[in-house]
């Protein structure tokens, strides 16, 4: 591979995490057959050719789940706080990779160098939770209606979990699956997003050199790469009980579909429509630093990112009036560079998505605050770099309504009292993250209630954008419904069974039936 031409160490990170180009001979990790097209990966930082990788066949996808399910049948009966010993041994390998694989995540992604080192420090957390979480994978006692009998619960492993996963964190989002899955007993397989393949390339890596010291087979992590053809093979594919997908809501009803069935469980993390509600009683300063930081992190594109600011009229001019003071101080750039805030978009067809919101925005009605626009000129050469976006708009405009992945901000107003924000707020088909900025707790409480935000993150004065490990992370309507990371997530990744033990030497029958032989 060629140097960038701004090179912030990549190839250094990149020969330190073992990702070479094909024509190189491409180590693709733990463990992955590819005989396929070639799959290149361009960066949208500077448009260079970061390296080639070739795609999974069919035939290629038999080797693996044969590789899968074979590794199934060791892993699923090593004890877990084994298995959780061997992902503590992945958490402390990331440690000494997080730089060099934050920079990869930056530059194939485009978000910001510190996003890209917190995005890993992300996969460290999740480890960290597992090793705990691999001594508690506890099921409940009851008390049966029989005399001399016991019941009680326990969980076991799955088998072959399948993880699809996006571009916006492209290694994130695989970690918390996997770290929760092994631990539970399950191998993975993983289709990495096609736009960040060497991310994935890069996580196998590292995931190679733990079970290699361990003497364990490599097919408890298993790659596939390529597009939604390669992600169809396991959504069909009765052997993976569990498909994990984290994209777009057109994306996880087809998953859901087709995963249904075969009567298969899936776990999707689709989209958001994320909203702020700011009252009169809201501390100012605190949601401009929510507002900007939601609407502009990763340039838009998380899930979480707000996309709709609702504004008590009574204090809207305000707001408006510093948020877009706050906007007139972003720097974009290369994400490398750490006095940059914004990067640029994933690729030139974000960019057109980009301009057809703000060109439909306009044509509703609305009105542009702060003027977007492709940059061009030395360090956008990539076309991808954008400026954020604020237009006034009205809750019922259709674009509102849709989630844009970018960053484009709309300012909406209400009048009266919270109860009206809450209902433009839940006013959109998406439910994953919502915020209220108040001082007042009622309102707050309100929010909070079983009358308020029906999204499946709620924050009191903090914006939607972000979440911590310990608490189950996901949304409900289209965003799909499904939890990972902390709390009992883990449980989609087990079995549940109940058992029932007879230490009597008399069979009585439930519900008092007489069967006498």
């Amino acid at each position: 591979m060629e140097a960038t031409a701004t090179d912030f160490g990549i190839k250094q990170a990149l020969n330190q995490l073992g990702v070479k180009d094909i024509n190189e001979g491409s180590s693709t990790g733990s463990l992955s057959f590819s005989n396929g097209d070639i799959l290149e990966s361009y960066s949208p930082v500077d448009g260079q050719l970061i390296g080639k990788v070739k795609t999974t066949t069919k035939e290629d996808y038999e080797k693996v789940m044969d590789a899968a399910t074979n590794a199934f049948k060791i892993w699923r009966t090593t004890p877990a706080p084994q298995r959780g010993e061997i992902v503590r041994q992945f958490g402390d390998k990331l440690r000494e990779k997080k730089q060099a694989l934050g920079k990869l995540v930056s530059y194939e992604m485009g978000k910001s160098l510190q996003e890209g080192l917190g995005e890993v420090q992300e996969m460290i957390d999740i480890c960290d939770f597992a090793v705990g979480l691999s001594r508690q994978l506890h099921g409940l006692t009851m008390h049966s209606e029989r005399p001399g009998h016991r019941m009680y619960e326990q969980y076991h492993p799955l088998g072959v979990v399948g993880i699809i996963s996006a571009f916006n964190f492209p290694v994130a989002v695989w970690s918390w699956n996997t770290a929760l899955s092994w631990i539970c007993g399950d191998v993975c397989v993983w289709k990495p997003s096609e736009k960040a393949p060497l991310c994935g390339i890069a996580c196998q890596n590292i995931v190679a050199e733990v079970f290699a010291k361990n003497k364990l087979p490599e097919g408890i992590s298993c790659l596939i790469n390529g597009d939604y053809r390669v992600g169809e093979f396991m959504t069909k594919d009765n052997r993976v009980p569990l498909i994990s997908a984290t994209g777009s809501t057109r994306m996880g009803k087809i998953v859901a579909q087709e995963v249904a069935g075969r009567l298969g469980k899936s776990l999707l993390e689709l989209g958001g429509n994320n909203a702020i509600i700011v009252t009169p009683d809201a501390d100012i300063k605190m949601t401009v630093i929510g507002a900007v930081f939601g609407a502009v992190g990763t340039a838009g594109q998380r899930c979480t990112s707000t996309r709709r600011l609702i504004i008590h009229e009574a204090i809207y001019d305000k707001v408006k009036t510093a948020v877009t003071d706050a906007y007139k101080q972003l720097r974009i750039g290369n994400p490398l560079d750490e006095t940059n805030h914004v990067g640029p978009l994933i690729d030139t067809d974000a960019v057109k998505m980009y301009q057809k919101a703000l060109m439909s925005v306009v044509e509703e009605g609305g009105t542009i605050l702060v003027e977007g626009g492709v940059l061009t000129g030395e360090g956008y050469e990539s076309g991808c770099y954008v400026k954020p976006a604020i237009a006034e708009a009205k809750p019922h405009f259709k674009i509102v309504q849709h989630e844009t992945f970018a960053p484009v901000l709309y300012l909406l107003k209400y009048s009266g009292n919270v109860e009206n924000a809450i209902e433009i707020q839940n006013g959109v088909v998406q439910g994953l993250s919502s915020a209220i900025m108040t001082n007042n707790l009622r309102e707050a409480e309100r929010f909070l209630s079983v009358q308020g935000s029906d999204c499946g993150i709620a924050n009191v004065n903090i914006g939607t954008s972000g979440a911590e490990i310990g608490g189950a992370f996901g949304g409900e309507k289209e965003t799909g419904g499904g939890r990972e990371s902390g709390s009992d997530a883990w449980k989609v990744y087990m079995r549940r069974q109940t058992n029932t033990i007879n230490y009597t030497t008399e069979l009585p029958l439930a519900q008092g039936i007489k069967f006498d032989l």
